[in-house]
Parts: structure tokens; sequence; C-alpha cells
């Protein structure tokens, strides 16, 4: 049997592996089929086959893959598809040396989190219509939201007893039932006063969540679908598009903040990360914003 019999039959073992042990889903077994697929096909012309491969041939040929454009999402795949195939090879004694051992898998890079410049952010938060009780709650949300950088859950969950409007800060439960005092400053404050006297009694007319800062339309608390649909409604009549989120302005405080100098500490306590390296990405946005200005302002940008 030339090579590219032995390779055809030895794919078409391990799918049947796969879906025998591991049960995976014919979407899978077809993605690592093809894989192994275009490793045999690599393979071929070399006059190898895939049990008789060396560490250098897969290093090789993630080279050429790289170097033909493969992101570094889809090389770790790659790799990561290989080391299950060689791993069961060696462990049917069909190998002696598994290949993959000791290659380490492509750095994938941690992606930027998608932020608004302060011009977006104003252009969003004037975007409800104050005079409808709705809007005029989620503008106090919005408000408070780029005030605070709260987590949509910590939003809509927010009840009287953690909020503090005389101070001026908002008390926190956060993942790991984490707490954390949060200042929310003078214009989110004036915005939750002005719903909770002009917008929020109407709301309650309906239904009864007393004990909710922020109800919904039916008077019970909000849920994070609806909110999320809410600040999509107001970014698209603010020209902002579809892809804002009540995320997107989580982000925007963080980056906001640090563009003006905050420190990245202060900064992971009012984010509420328990790991400072999880604040530490809004450095580069911030780093990123900063590029964009220097190119598009200075003489020699």
């Amino acid at each position: 049997m030339d090579s590219a019999g032995q390779n055809t039959r030895i794919i078409e073992a391990y799918a049947d592996s796969l879906w025998l042990e591991k049960g995976l889903s014919a979407n899978t077994i077809s993605a690592y089929r093809q894989d192994l697929q275009a490793f045999s096909d690599w393979l071929e012309p070399r006059g190898l086959c895939l049990l008789s491969v060396a560490k250098s041939d897969v290093l090789s040929y993630l080279g050429a893959q790289q170097a033909g454009k493969l992101s570094a999402r889809s090389a770790a795949r790659m790799l990561s598809c290989l080391r299950g195939f060689y791993r069961l090879q060696c462990r049917e004694h069909r190998l002696a040396v598994d290949p993959t051992l000791d290659i380490d898998s492509p750095k994938l890079g941690r992606p930027l989190p998608k932020s608004l410049s302060e011009q977006d952010v104003e252009a969003l938060l004037a975007a409800p219509n104050i005079d409808d009780p709705l809007e005029l709650r989620d503008k106090a949300m919005l408000e408070l939201l780029y005030a605070s950088g709260l987590r949509i859950t910590e939003l809509v969950g927010l009840k009287f007893v953690q909020l503090s409007l005389s101070q001026g800060l908002v008390r926190v439960v956060g993942k790991g039932d984490k707490e954390r005092l949060v200042p929310i400053g003078e214009e989110a404050s004036l915005w939750i006063q002005r719903f909770m006297s002009a917008g929020r009694p109407s709301l309650l007319a309906v239904g009864s969540a007393p004990d909710v800062v922020f109800p919904s339309r039916r008077g019970q608390m909000m849920t994070r679908q609806t909110f999320w649909h809410r600040v999509k409604y107001h970014a698209l009549n603010a020209g902002l598009g579809s892809e804002i989120s009540p995320h997107t302005l989580r982000h925007a405080f963080a980056t906001h903040l640090i563009n003006h100098g905050a420190d990245l500490r202060v900064v992971q306590l009012l984010l509420g990360h328990s790991d400072l390296s999880t604040t530490q990405i809004y450095t580069h946005v911030a780093r990123e914003r900063m590029k964009t200005l220097h190119s598009a302002h200075h003489p020699r940008g």
C-alpha cells in the first residue's frame, strides 16, 4: 500500500476511535479528519506517512502553514489535533516516540476588547428620550454603567440597600461573592435621582419591585438580555452601529480612566478583577488609542 493509502486508512481508524471512545460529534470528527488529511497531503511528496514522522517534520509543517498566513489560532488547533492523534498512536504502541512532544503551542495573544471613544460615549448617553419613563431609566443606567464599570448582572440586580446617593457610592457583590465599593460621581447620581422621582413610580404602577433600583416595564427585575437589547437600541439611534453592548461601556470606563492617568491597581479594584493581569489588557487598549492619535495629529505621524 502506498503512503497516501496508508495515511487514509490510519486517519479513518483514528476517526472511528474518536467516535467510539470520546463520542465526538460528526462535525468535530470531520474537522479532525480534514486537519490530518492536510498533514498527510503535505507528507506524501516527501515520502513520509503519518507513522514515520519526526518532531522536525511536525515543526516544518507548522512553520509552512504559518508562513502561508495560517492564523495562530488555526495553527494551535492543528497542533492540538496532531497531539491527540499521536498520543493515541503511542498508547496503542504503533509509535515509540510522540513527535509532538515538547512542541509549544503558538501564542494566541489576547484580543483587545472593543471600546468607545469619549465622544462615542457622549453620543450614547445622549440618545435616550428622557421624557419617556422607560428611556429615562435607560439614561440613568447608562450613566451609572459608564461611571462605575459595573458588570451587567451587577447593574440589573442593583438594590437600594447597595446604593448611597448621599455618599456617591455603590456597594457591589461581584464574582466569588467579593464585595467592593465603587464611586459613581455626581452626574450618575443626579440621573438616578431624577429617574427615581420622575420615571420609576410609573414603571412600578404595573408591578412591584420595591427593592430593585431599575425595574423593567412590567415592574420586575430586568433581565440581562433586556438591557442588552436596550443598549443596542440606543447605540443604533446614536449612530454607533449594532456592535455595542453593556460590556462595551465597562471597557470604555476602564480605558478612559487609564487614558486619564488612573493607576492600574485602582482600576482593578473598581472593576472587581481578582487578577491584575486581567486588568492589564486595558493598558494595551489605551496604548492603541495613543498610537491612533499620534498618527492622526503628529506632523510626522
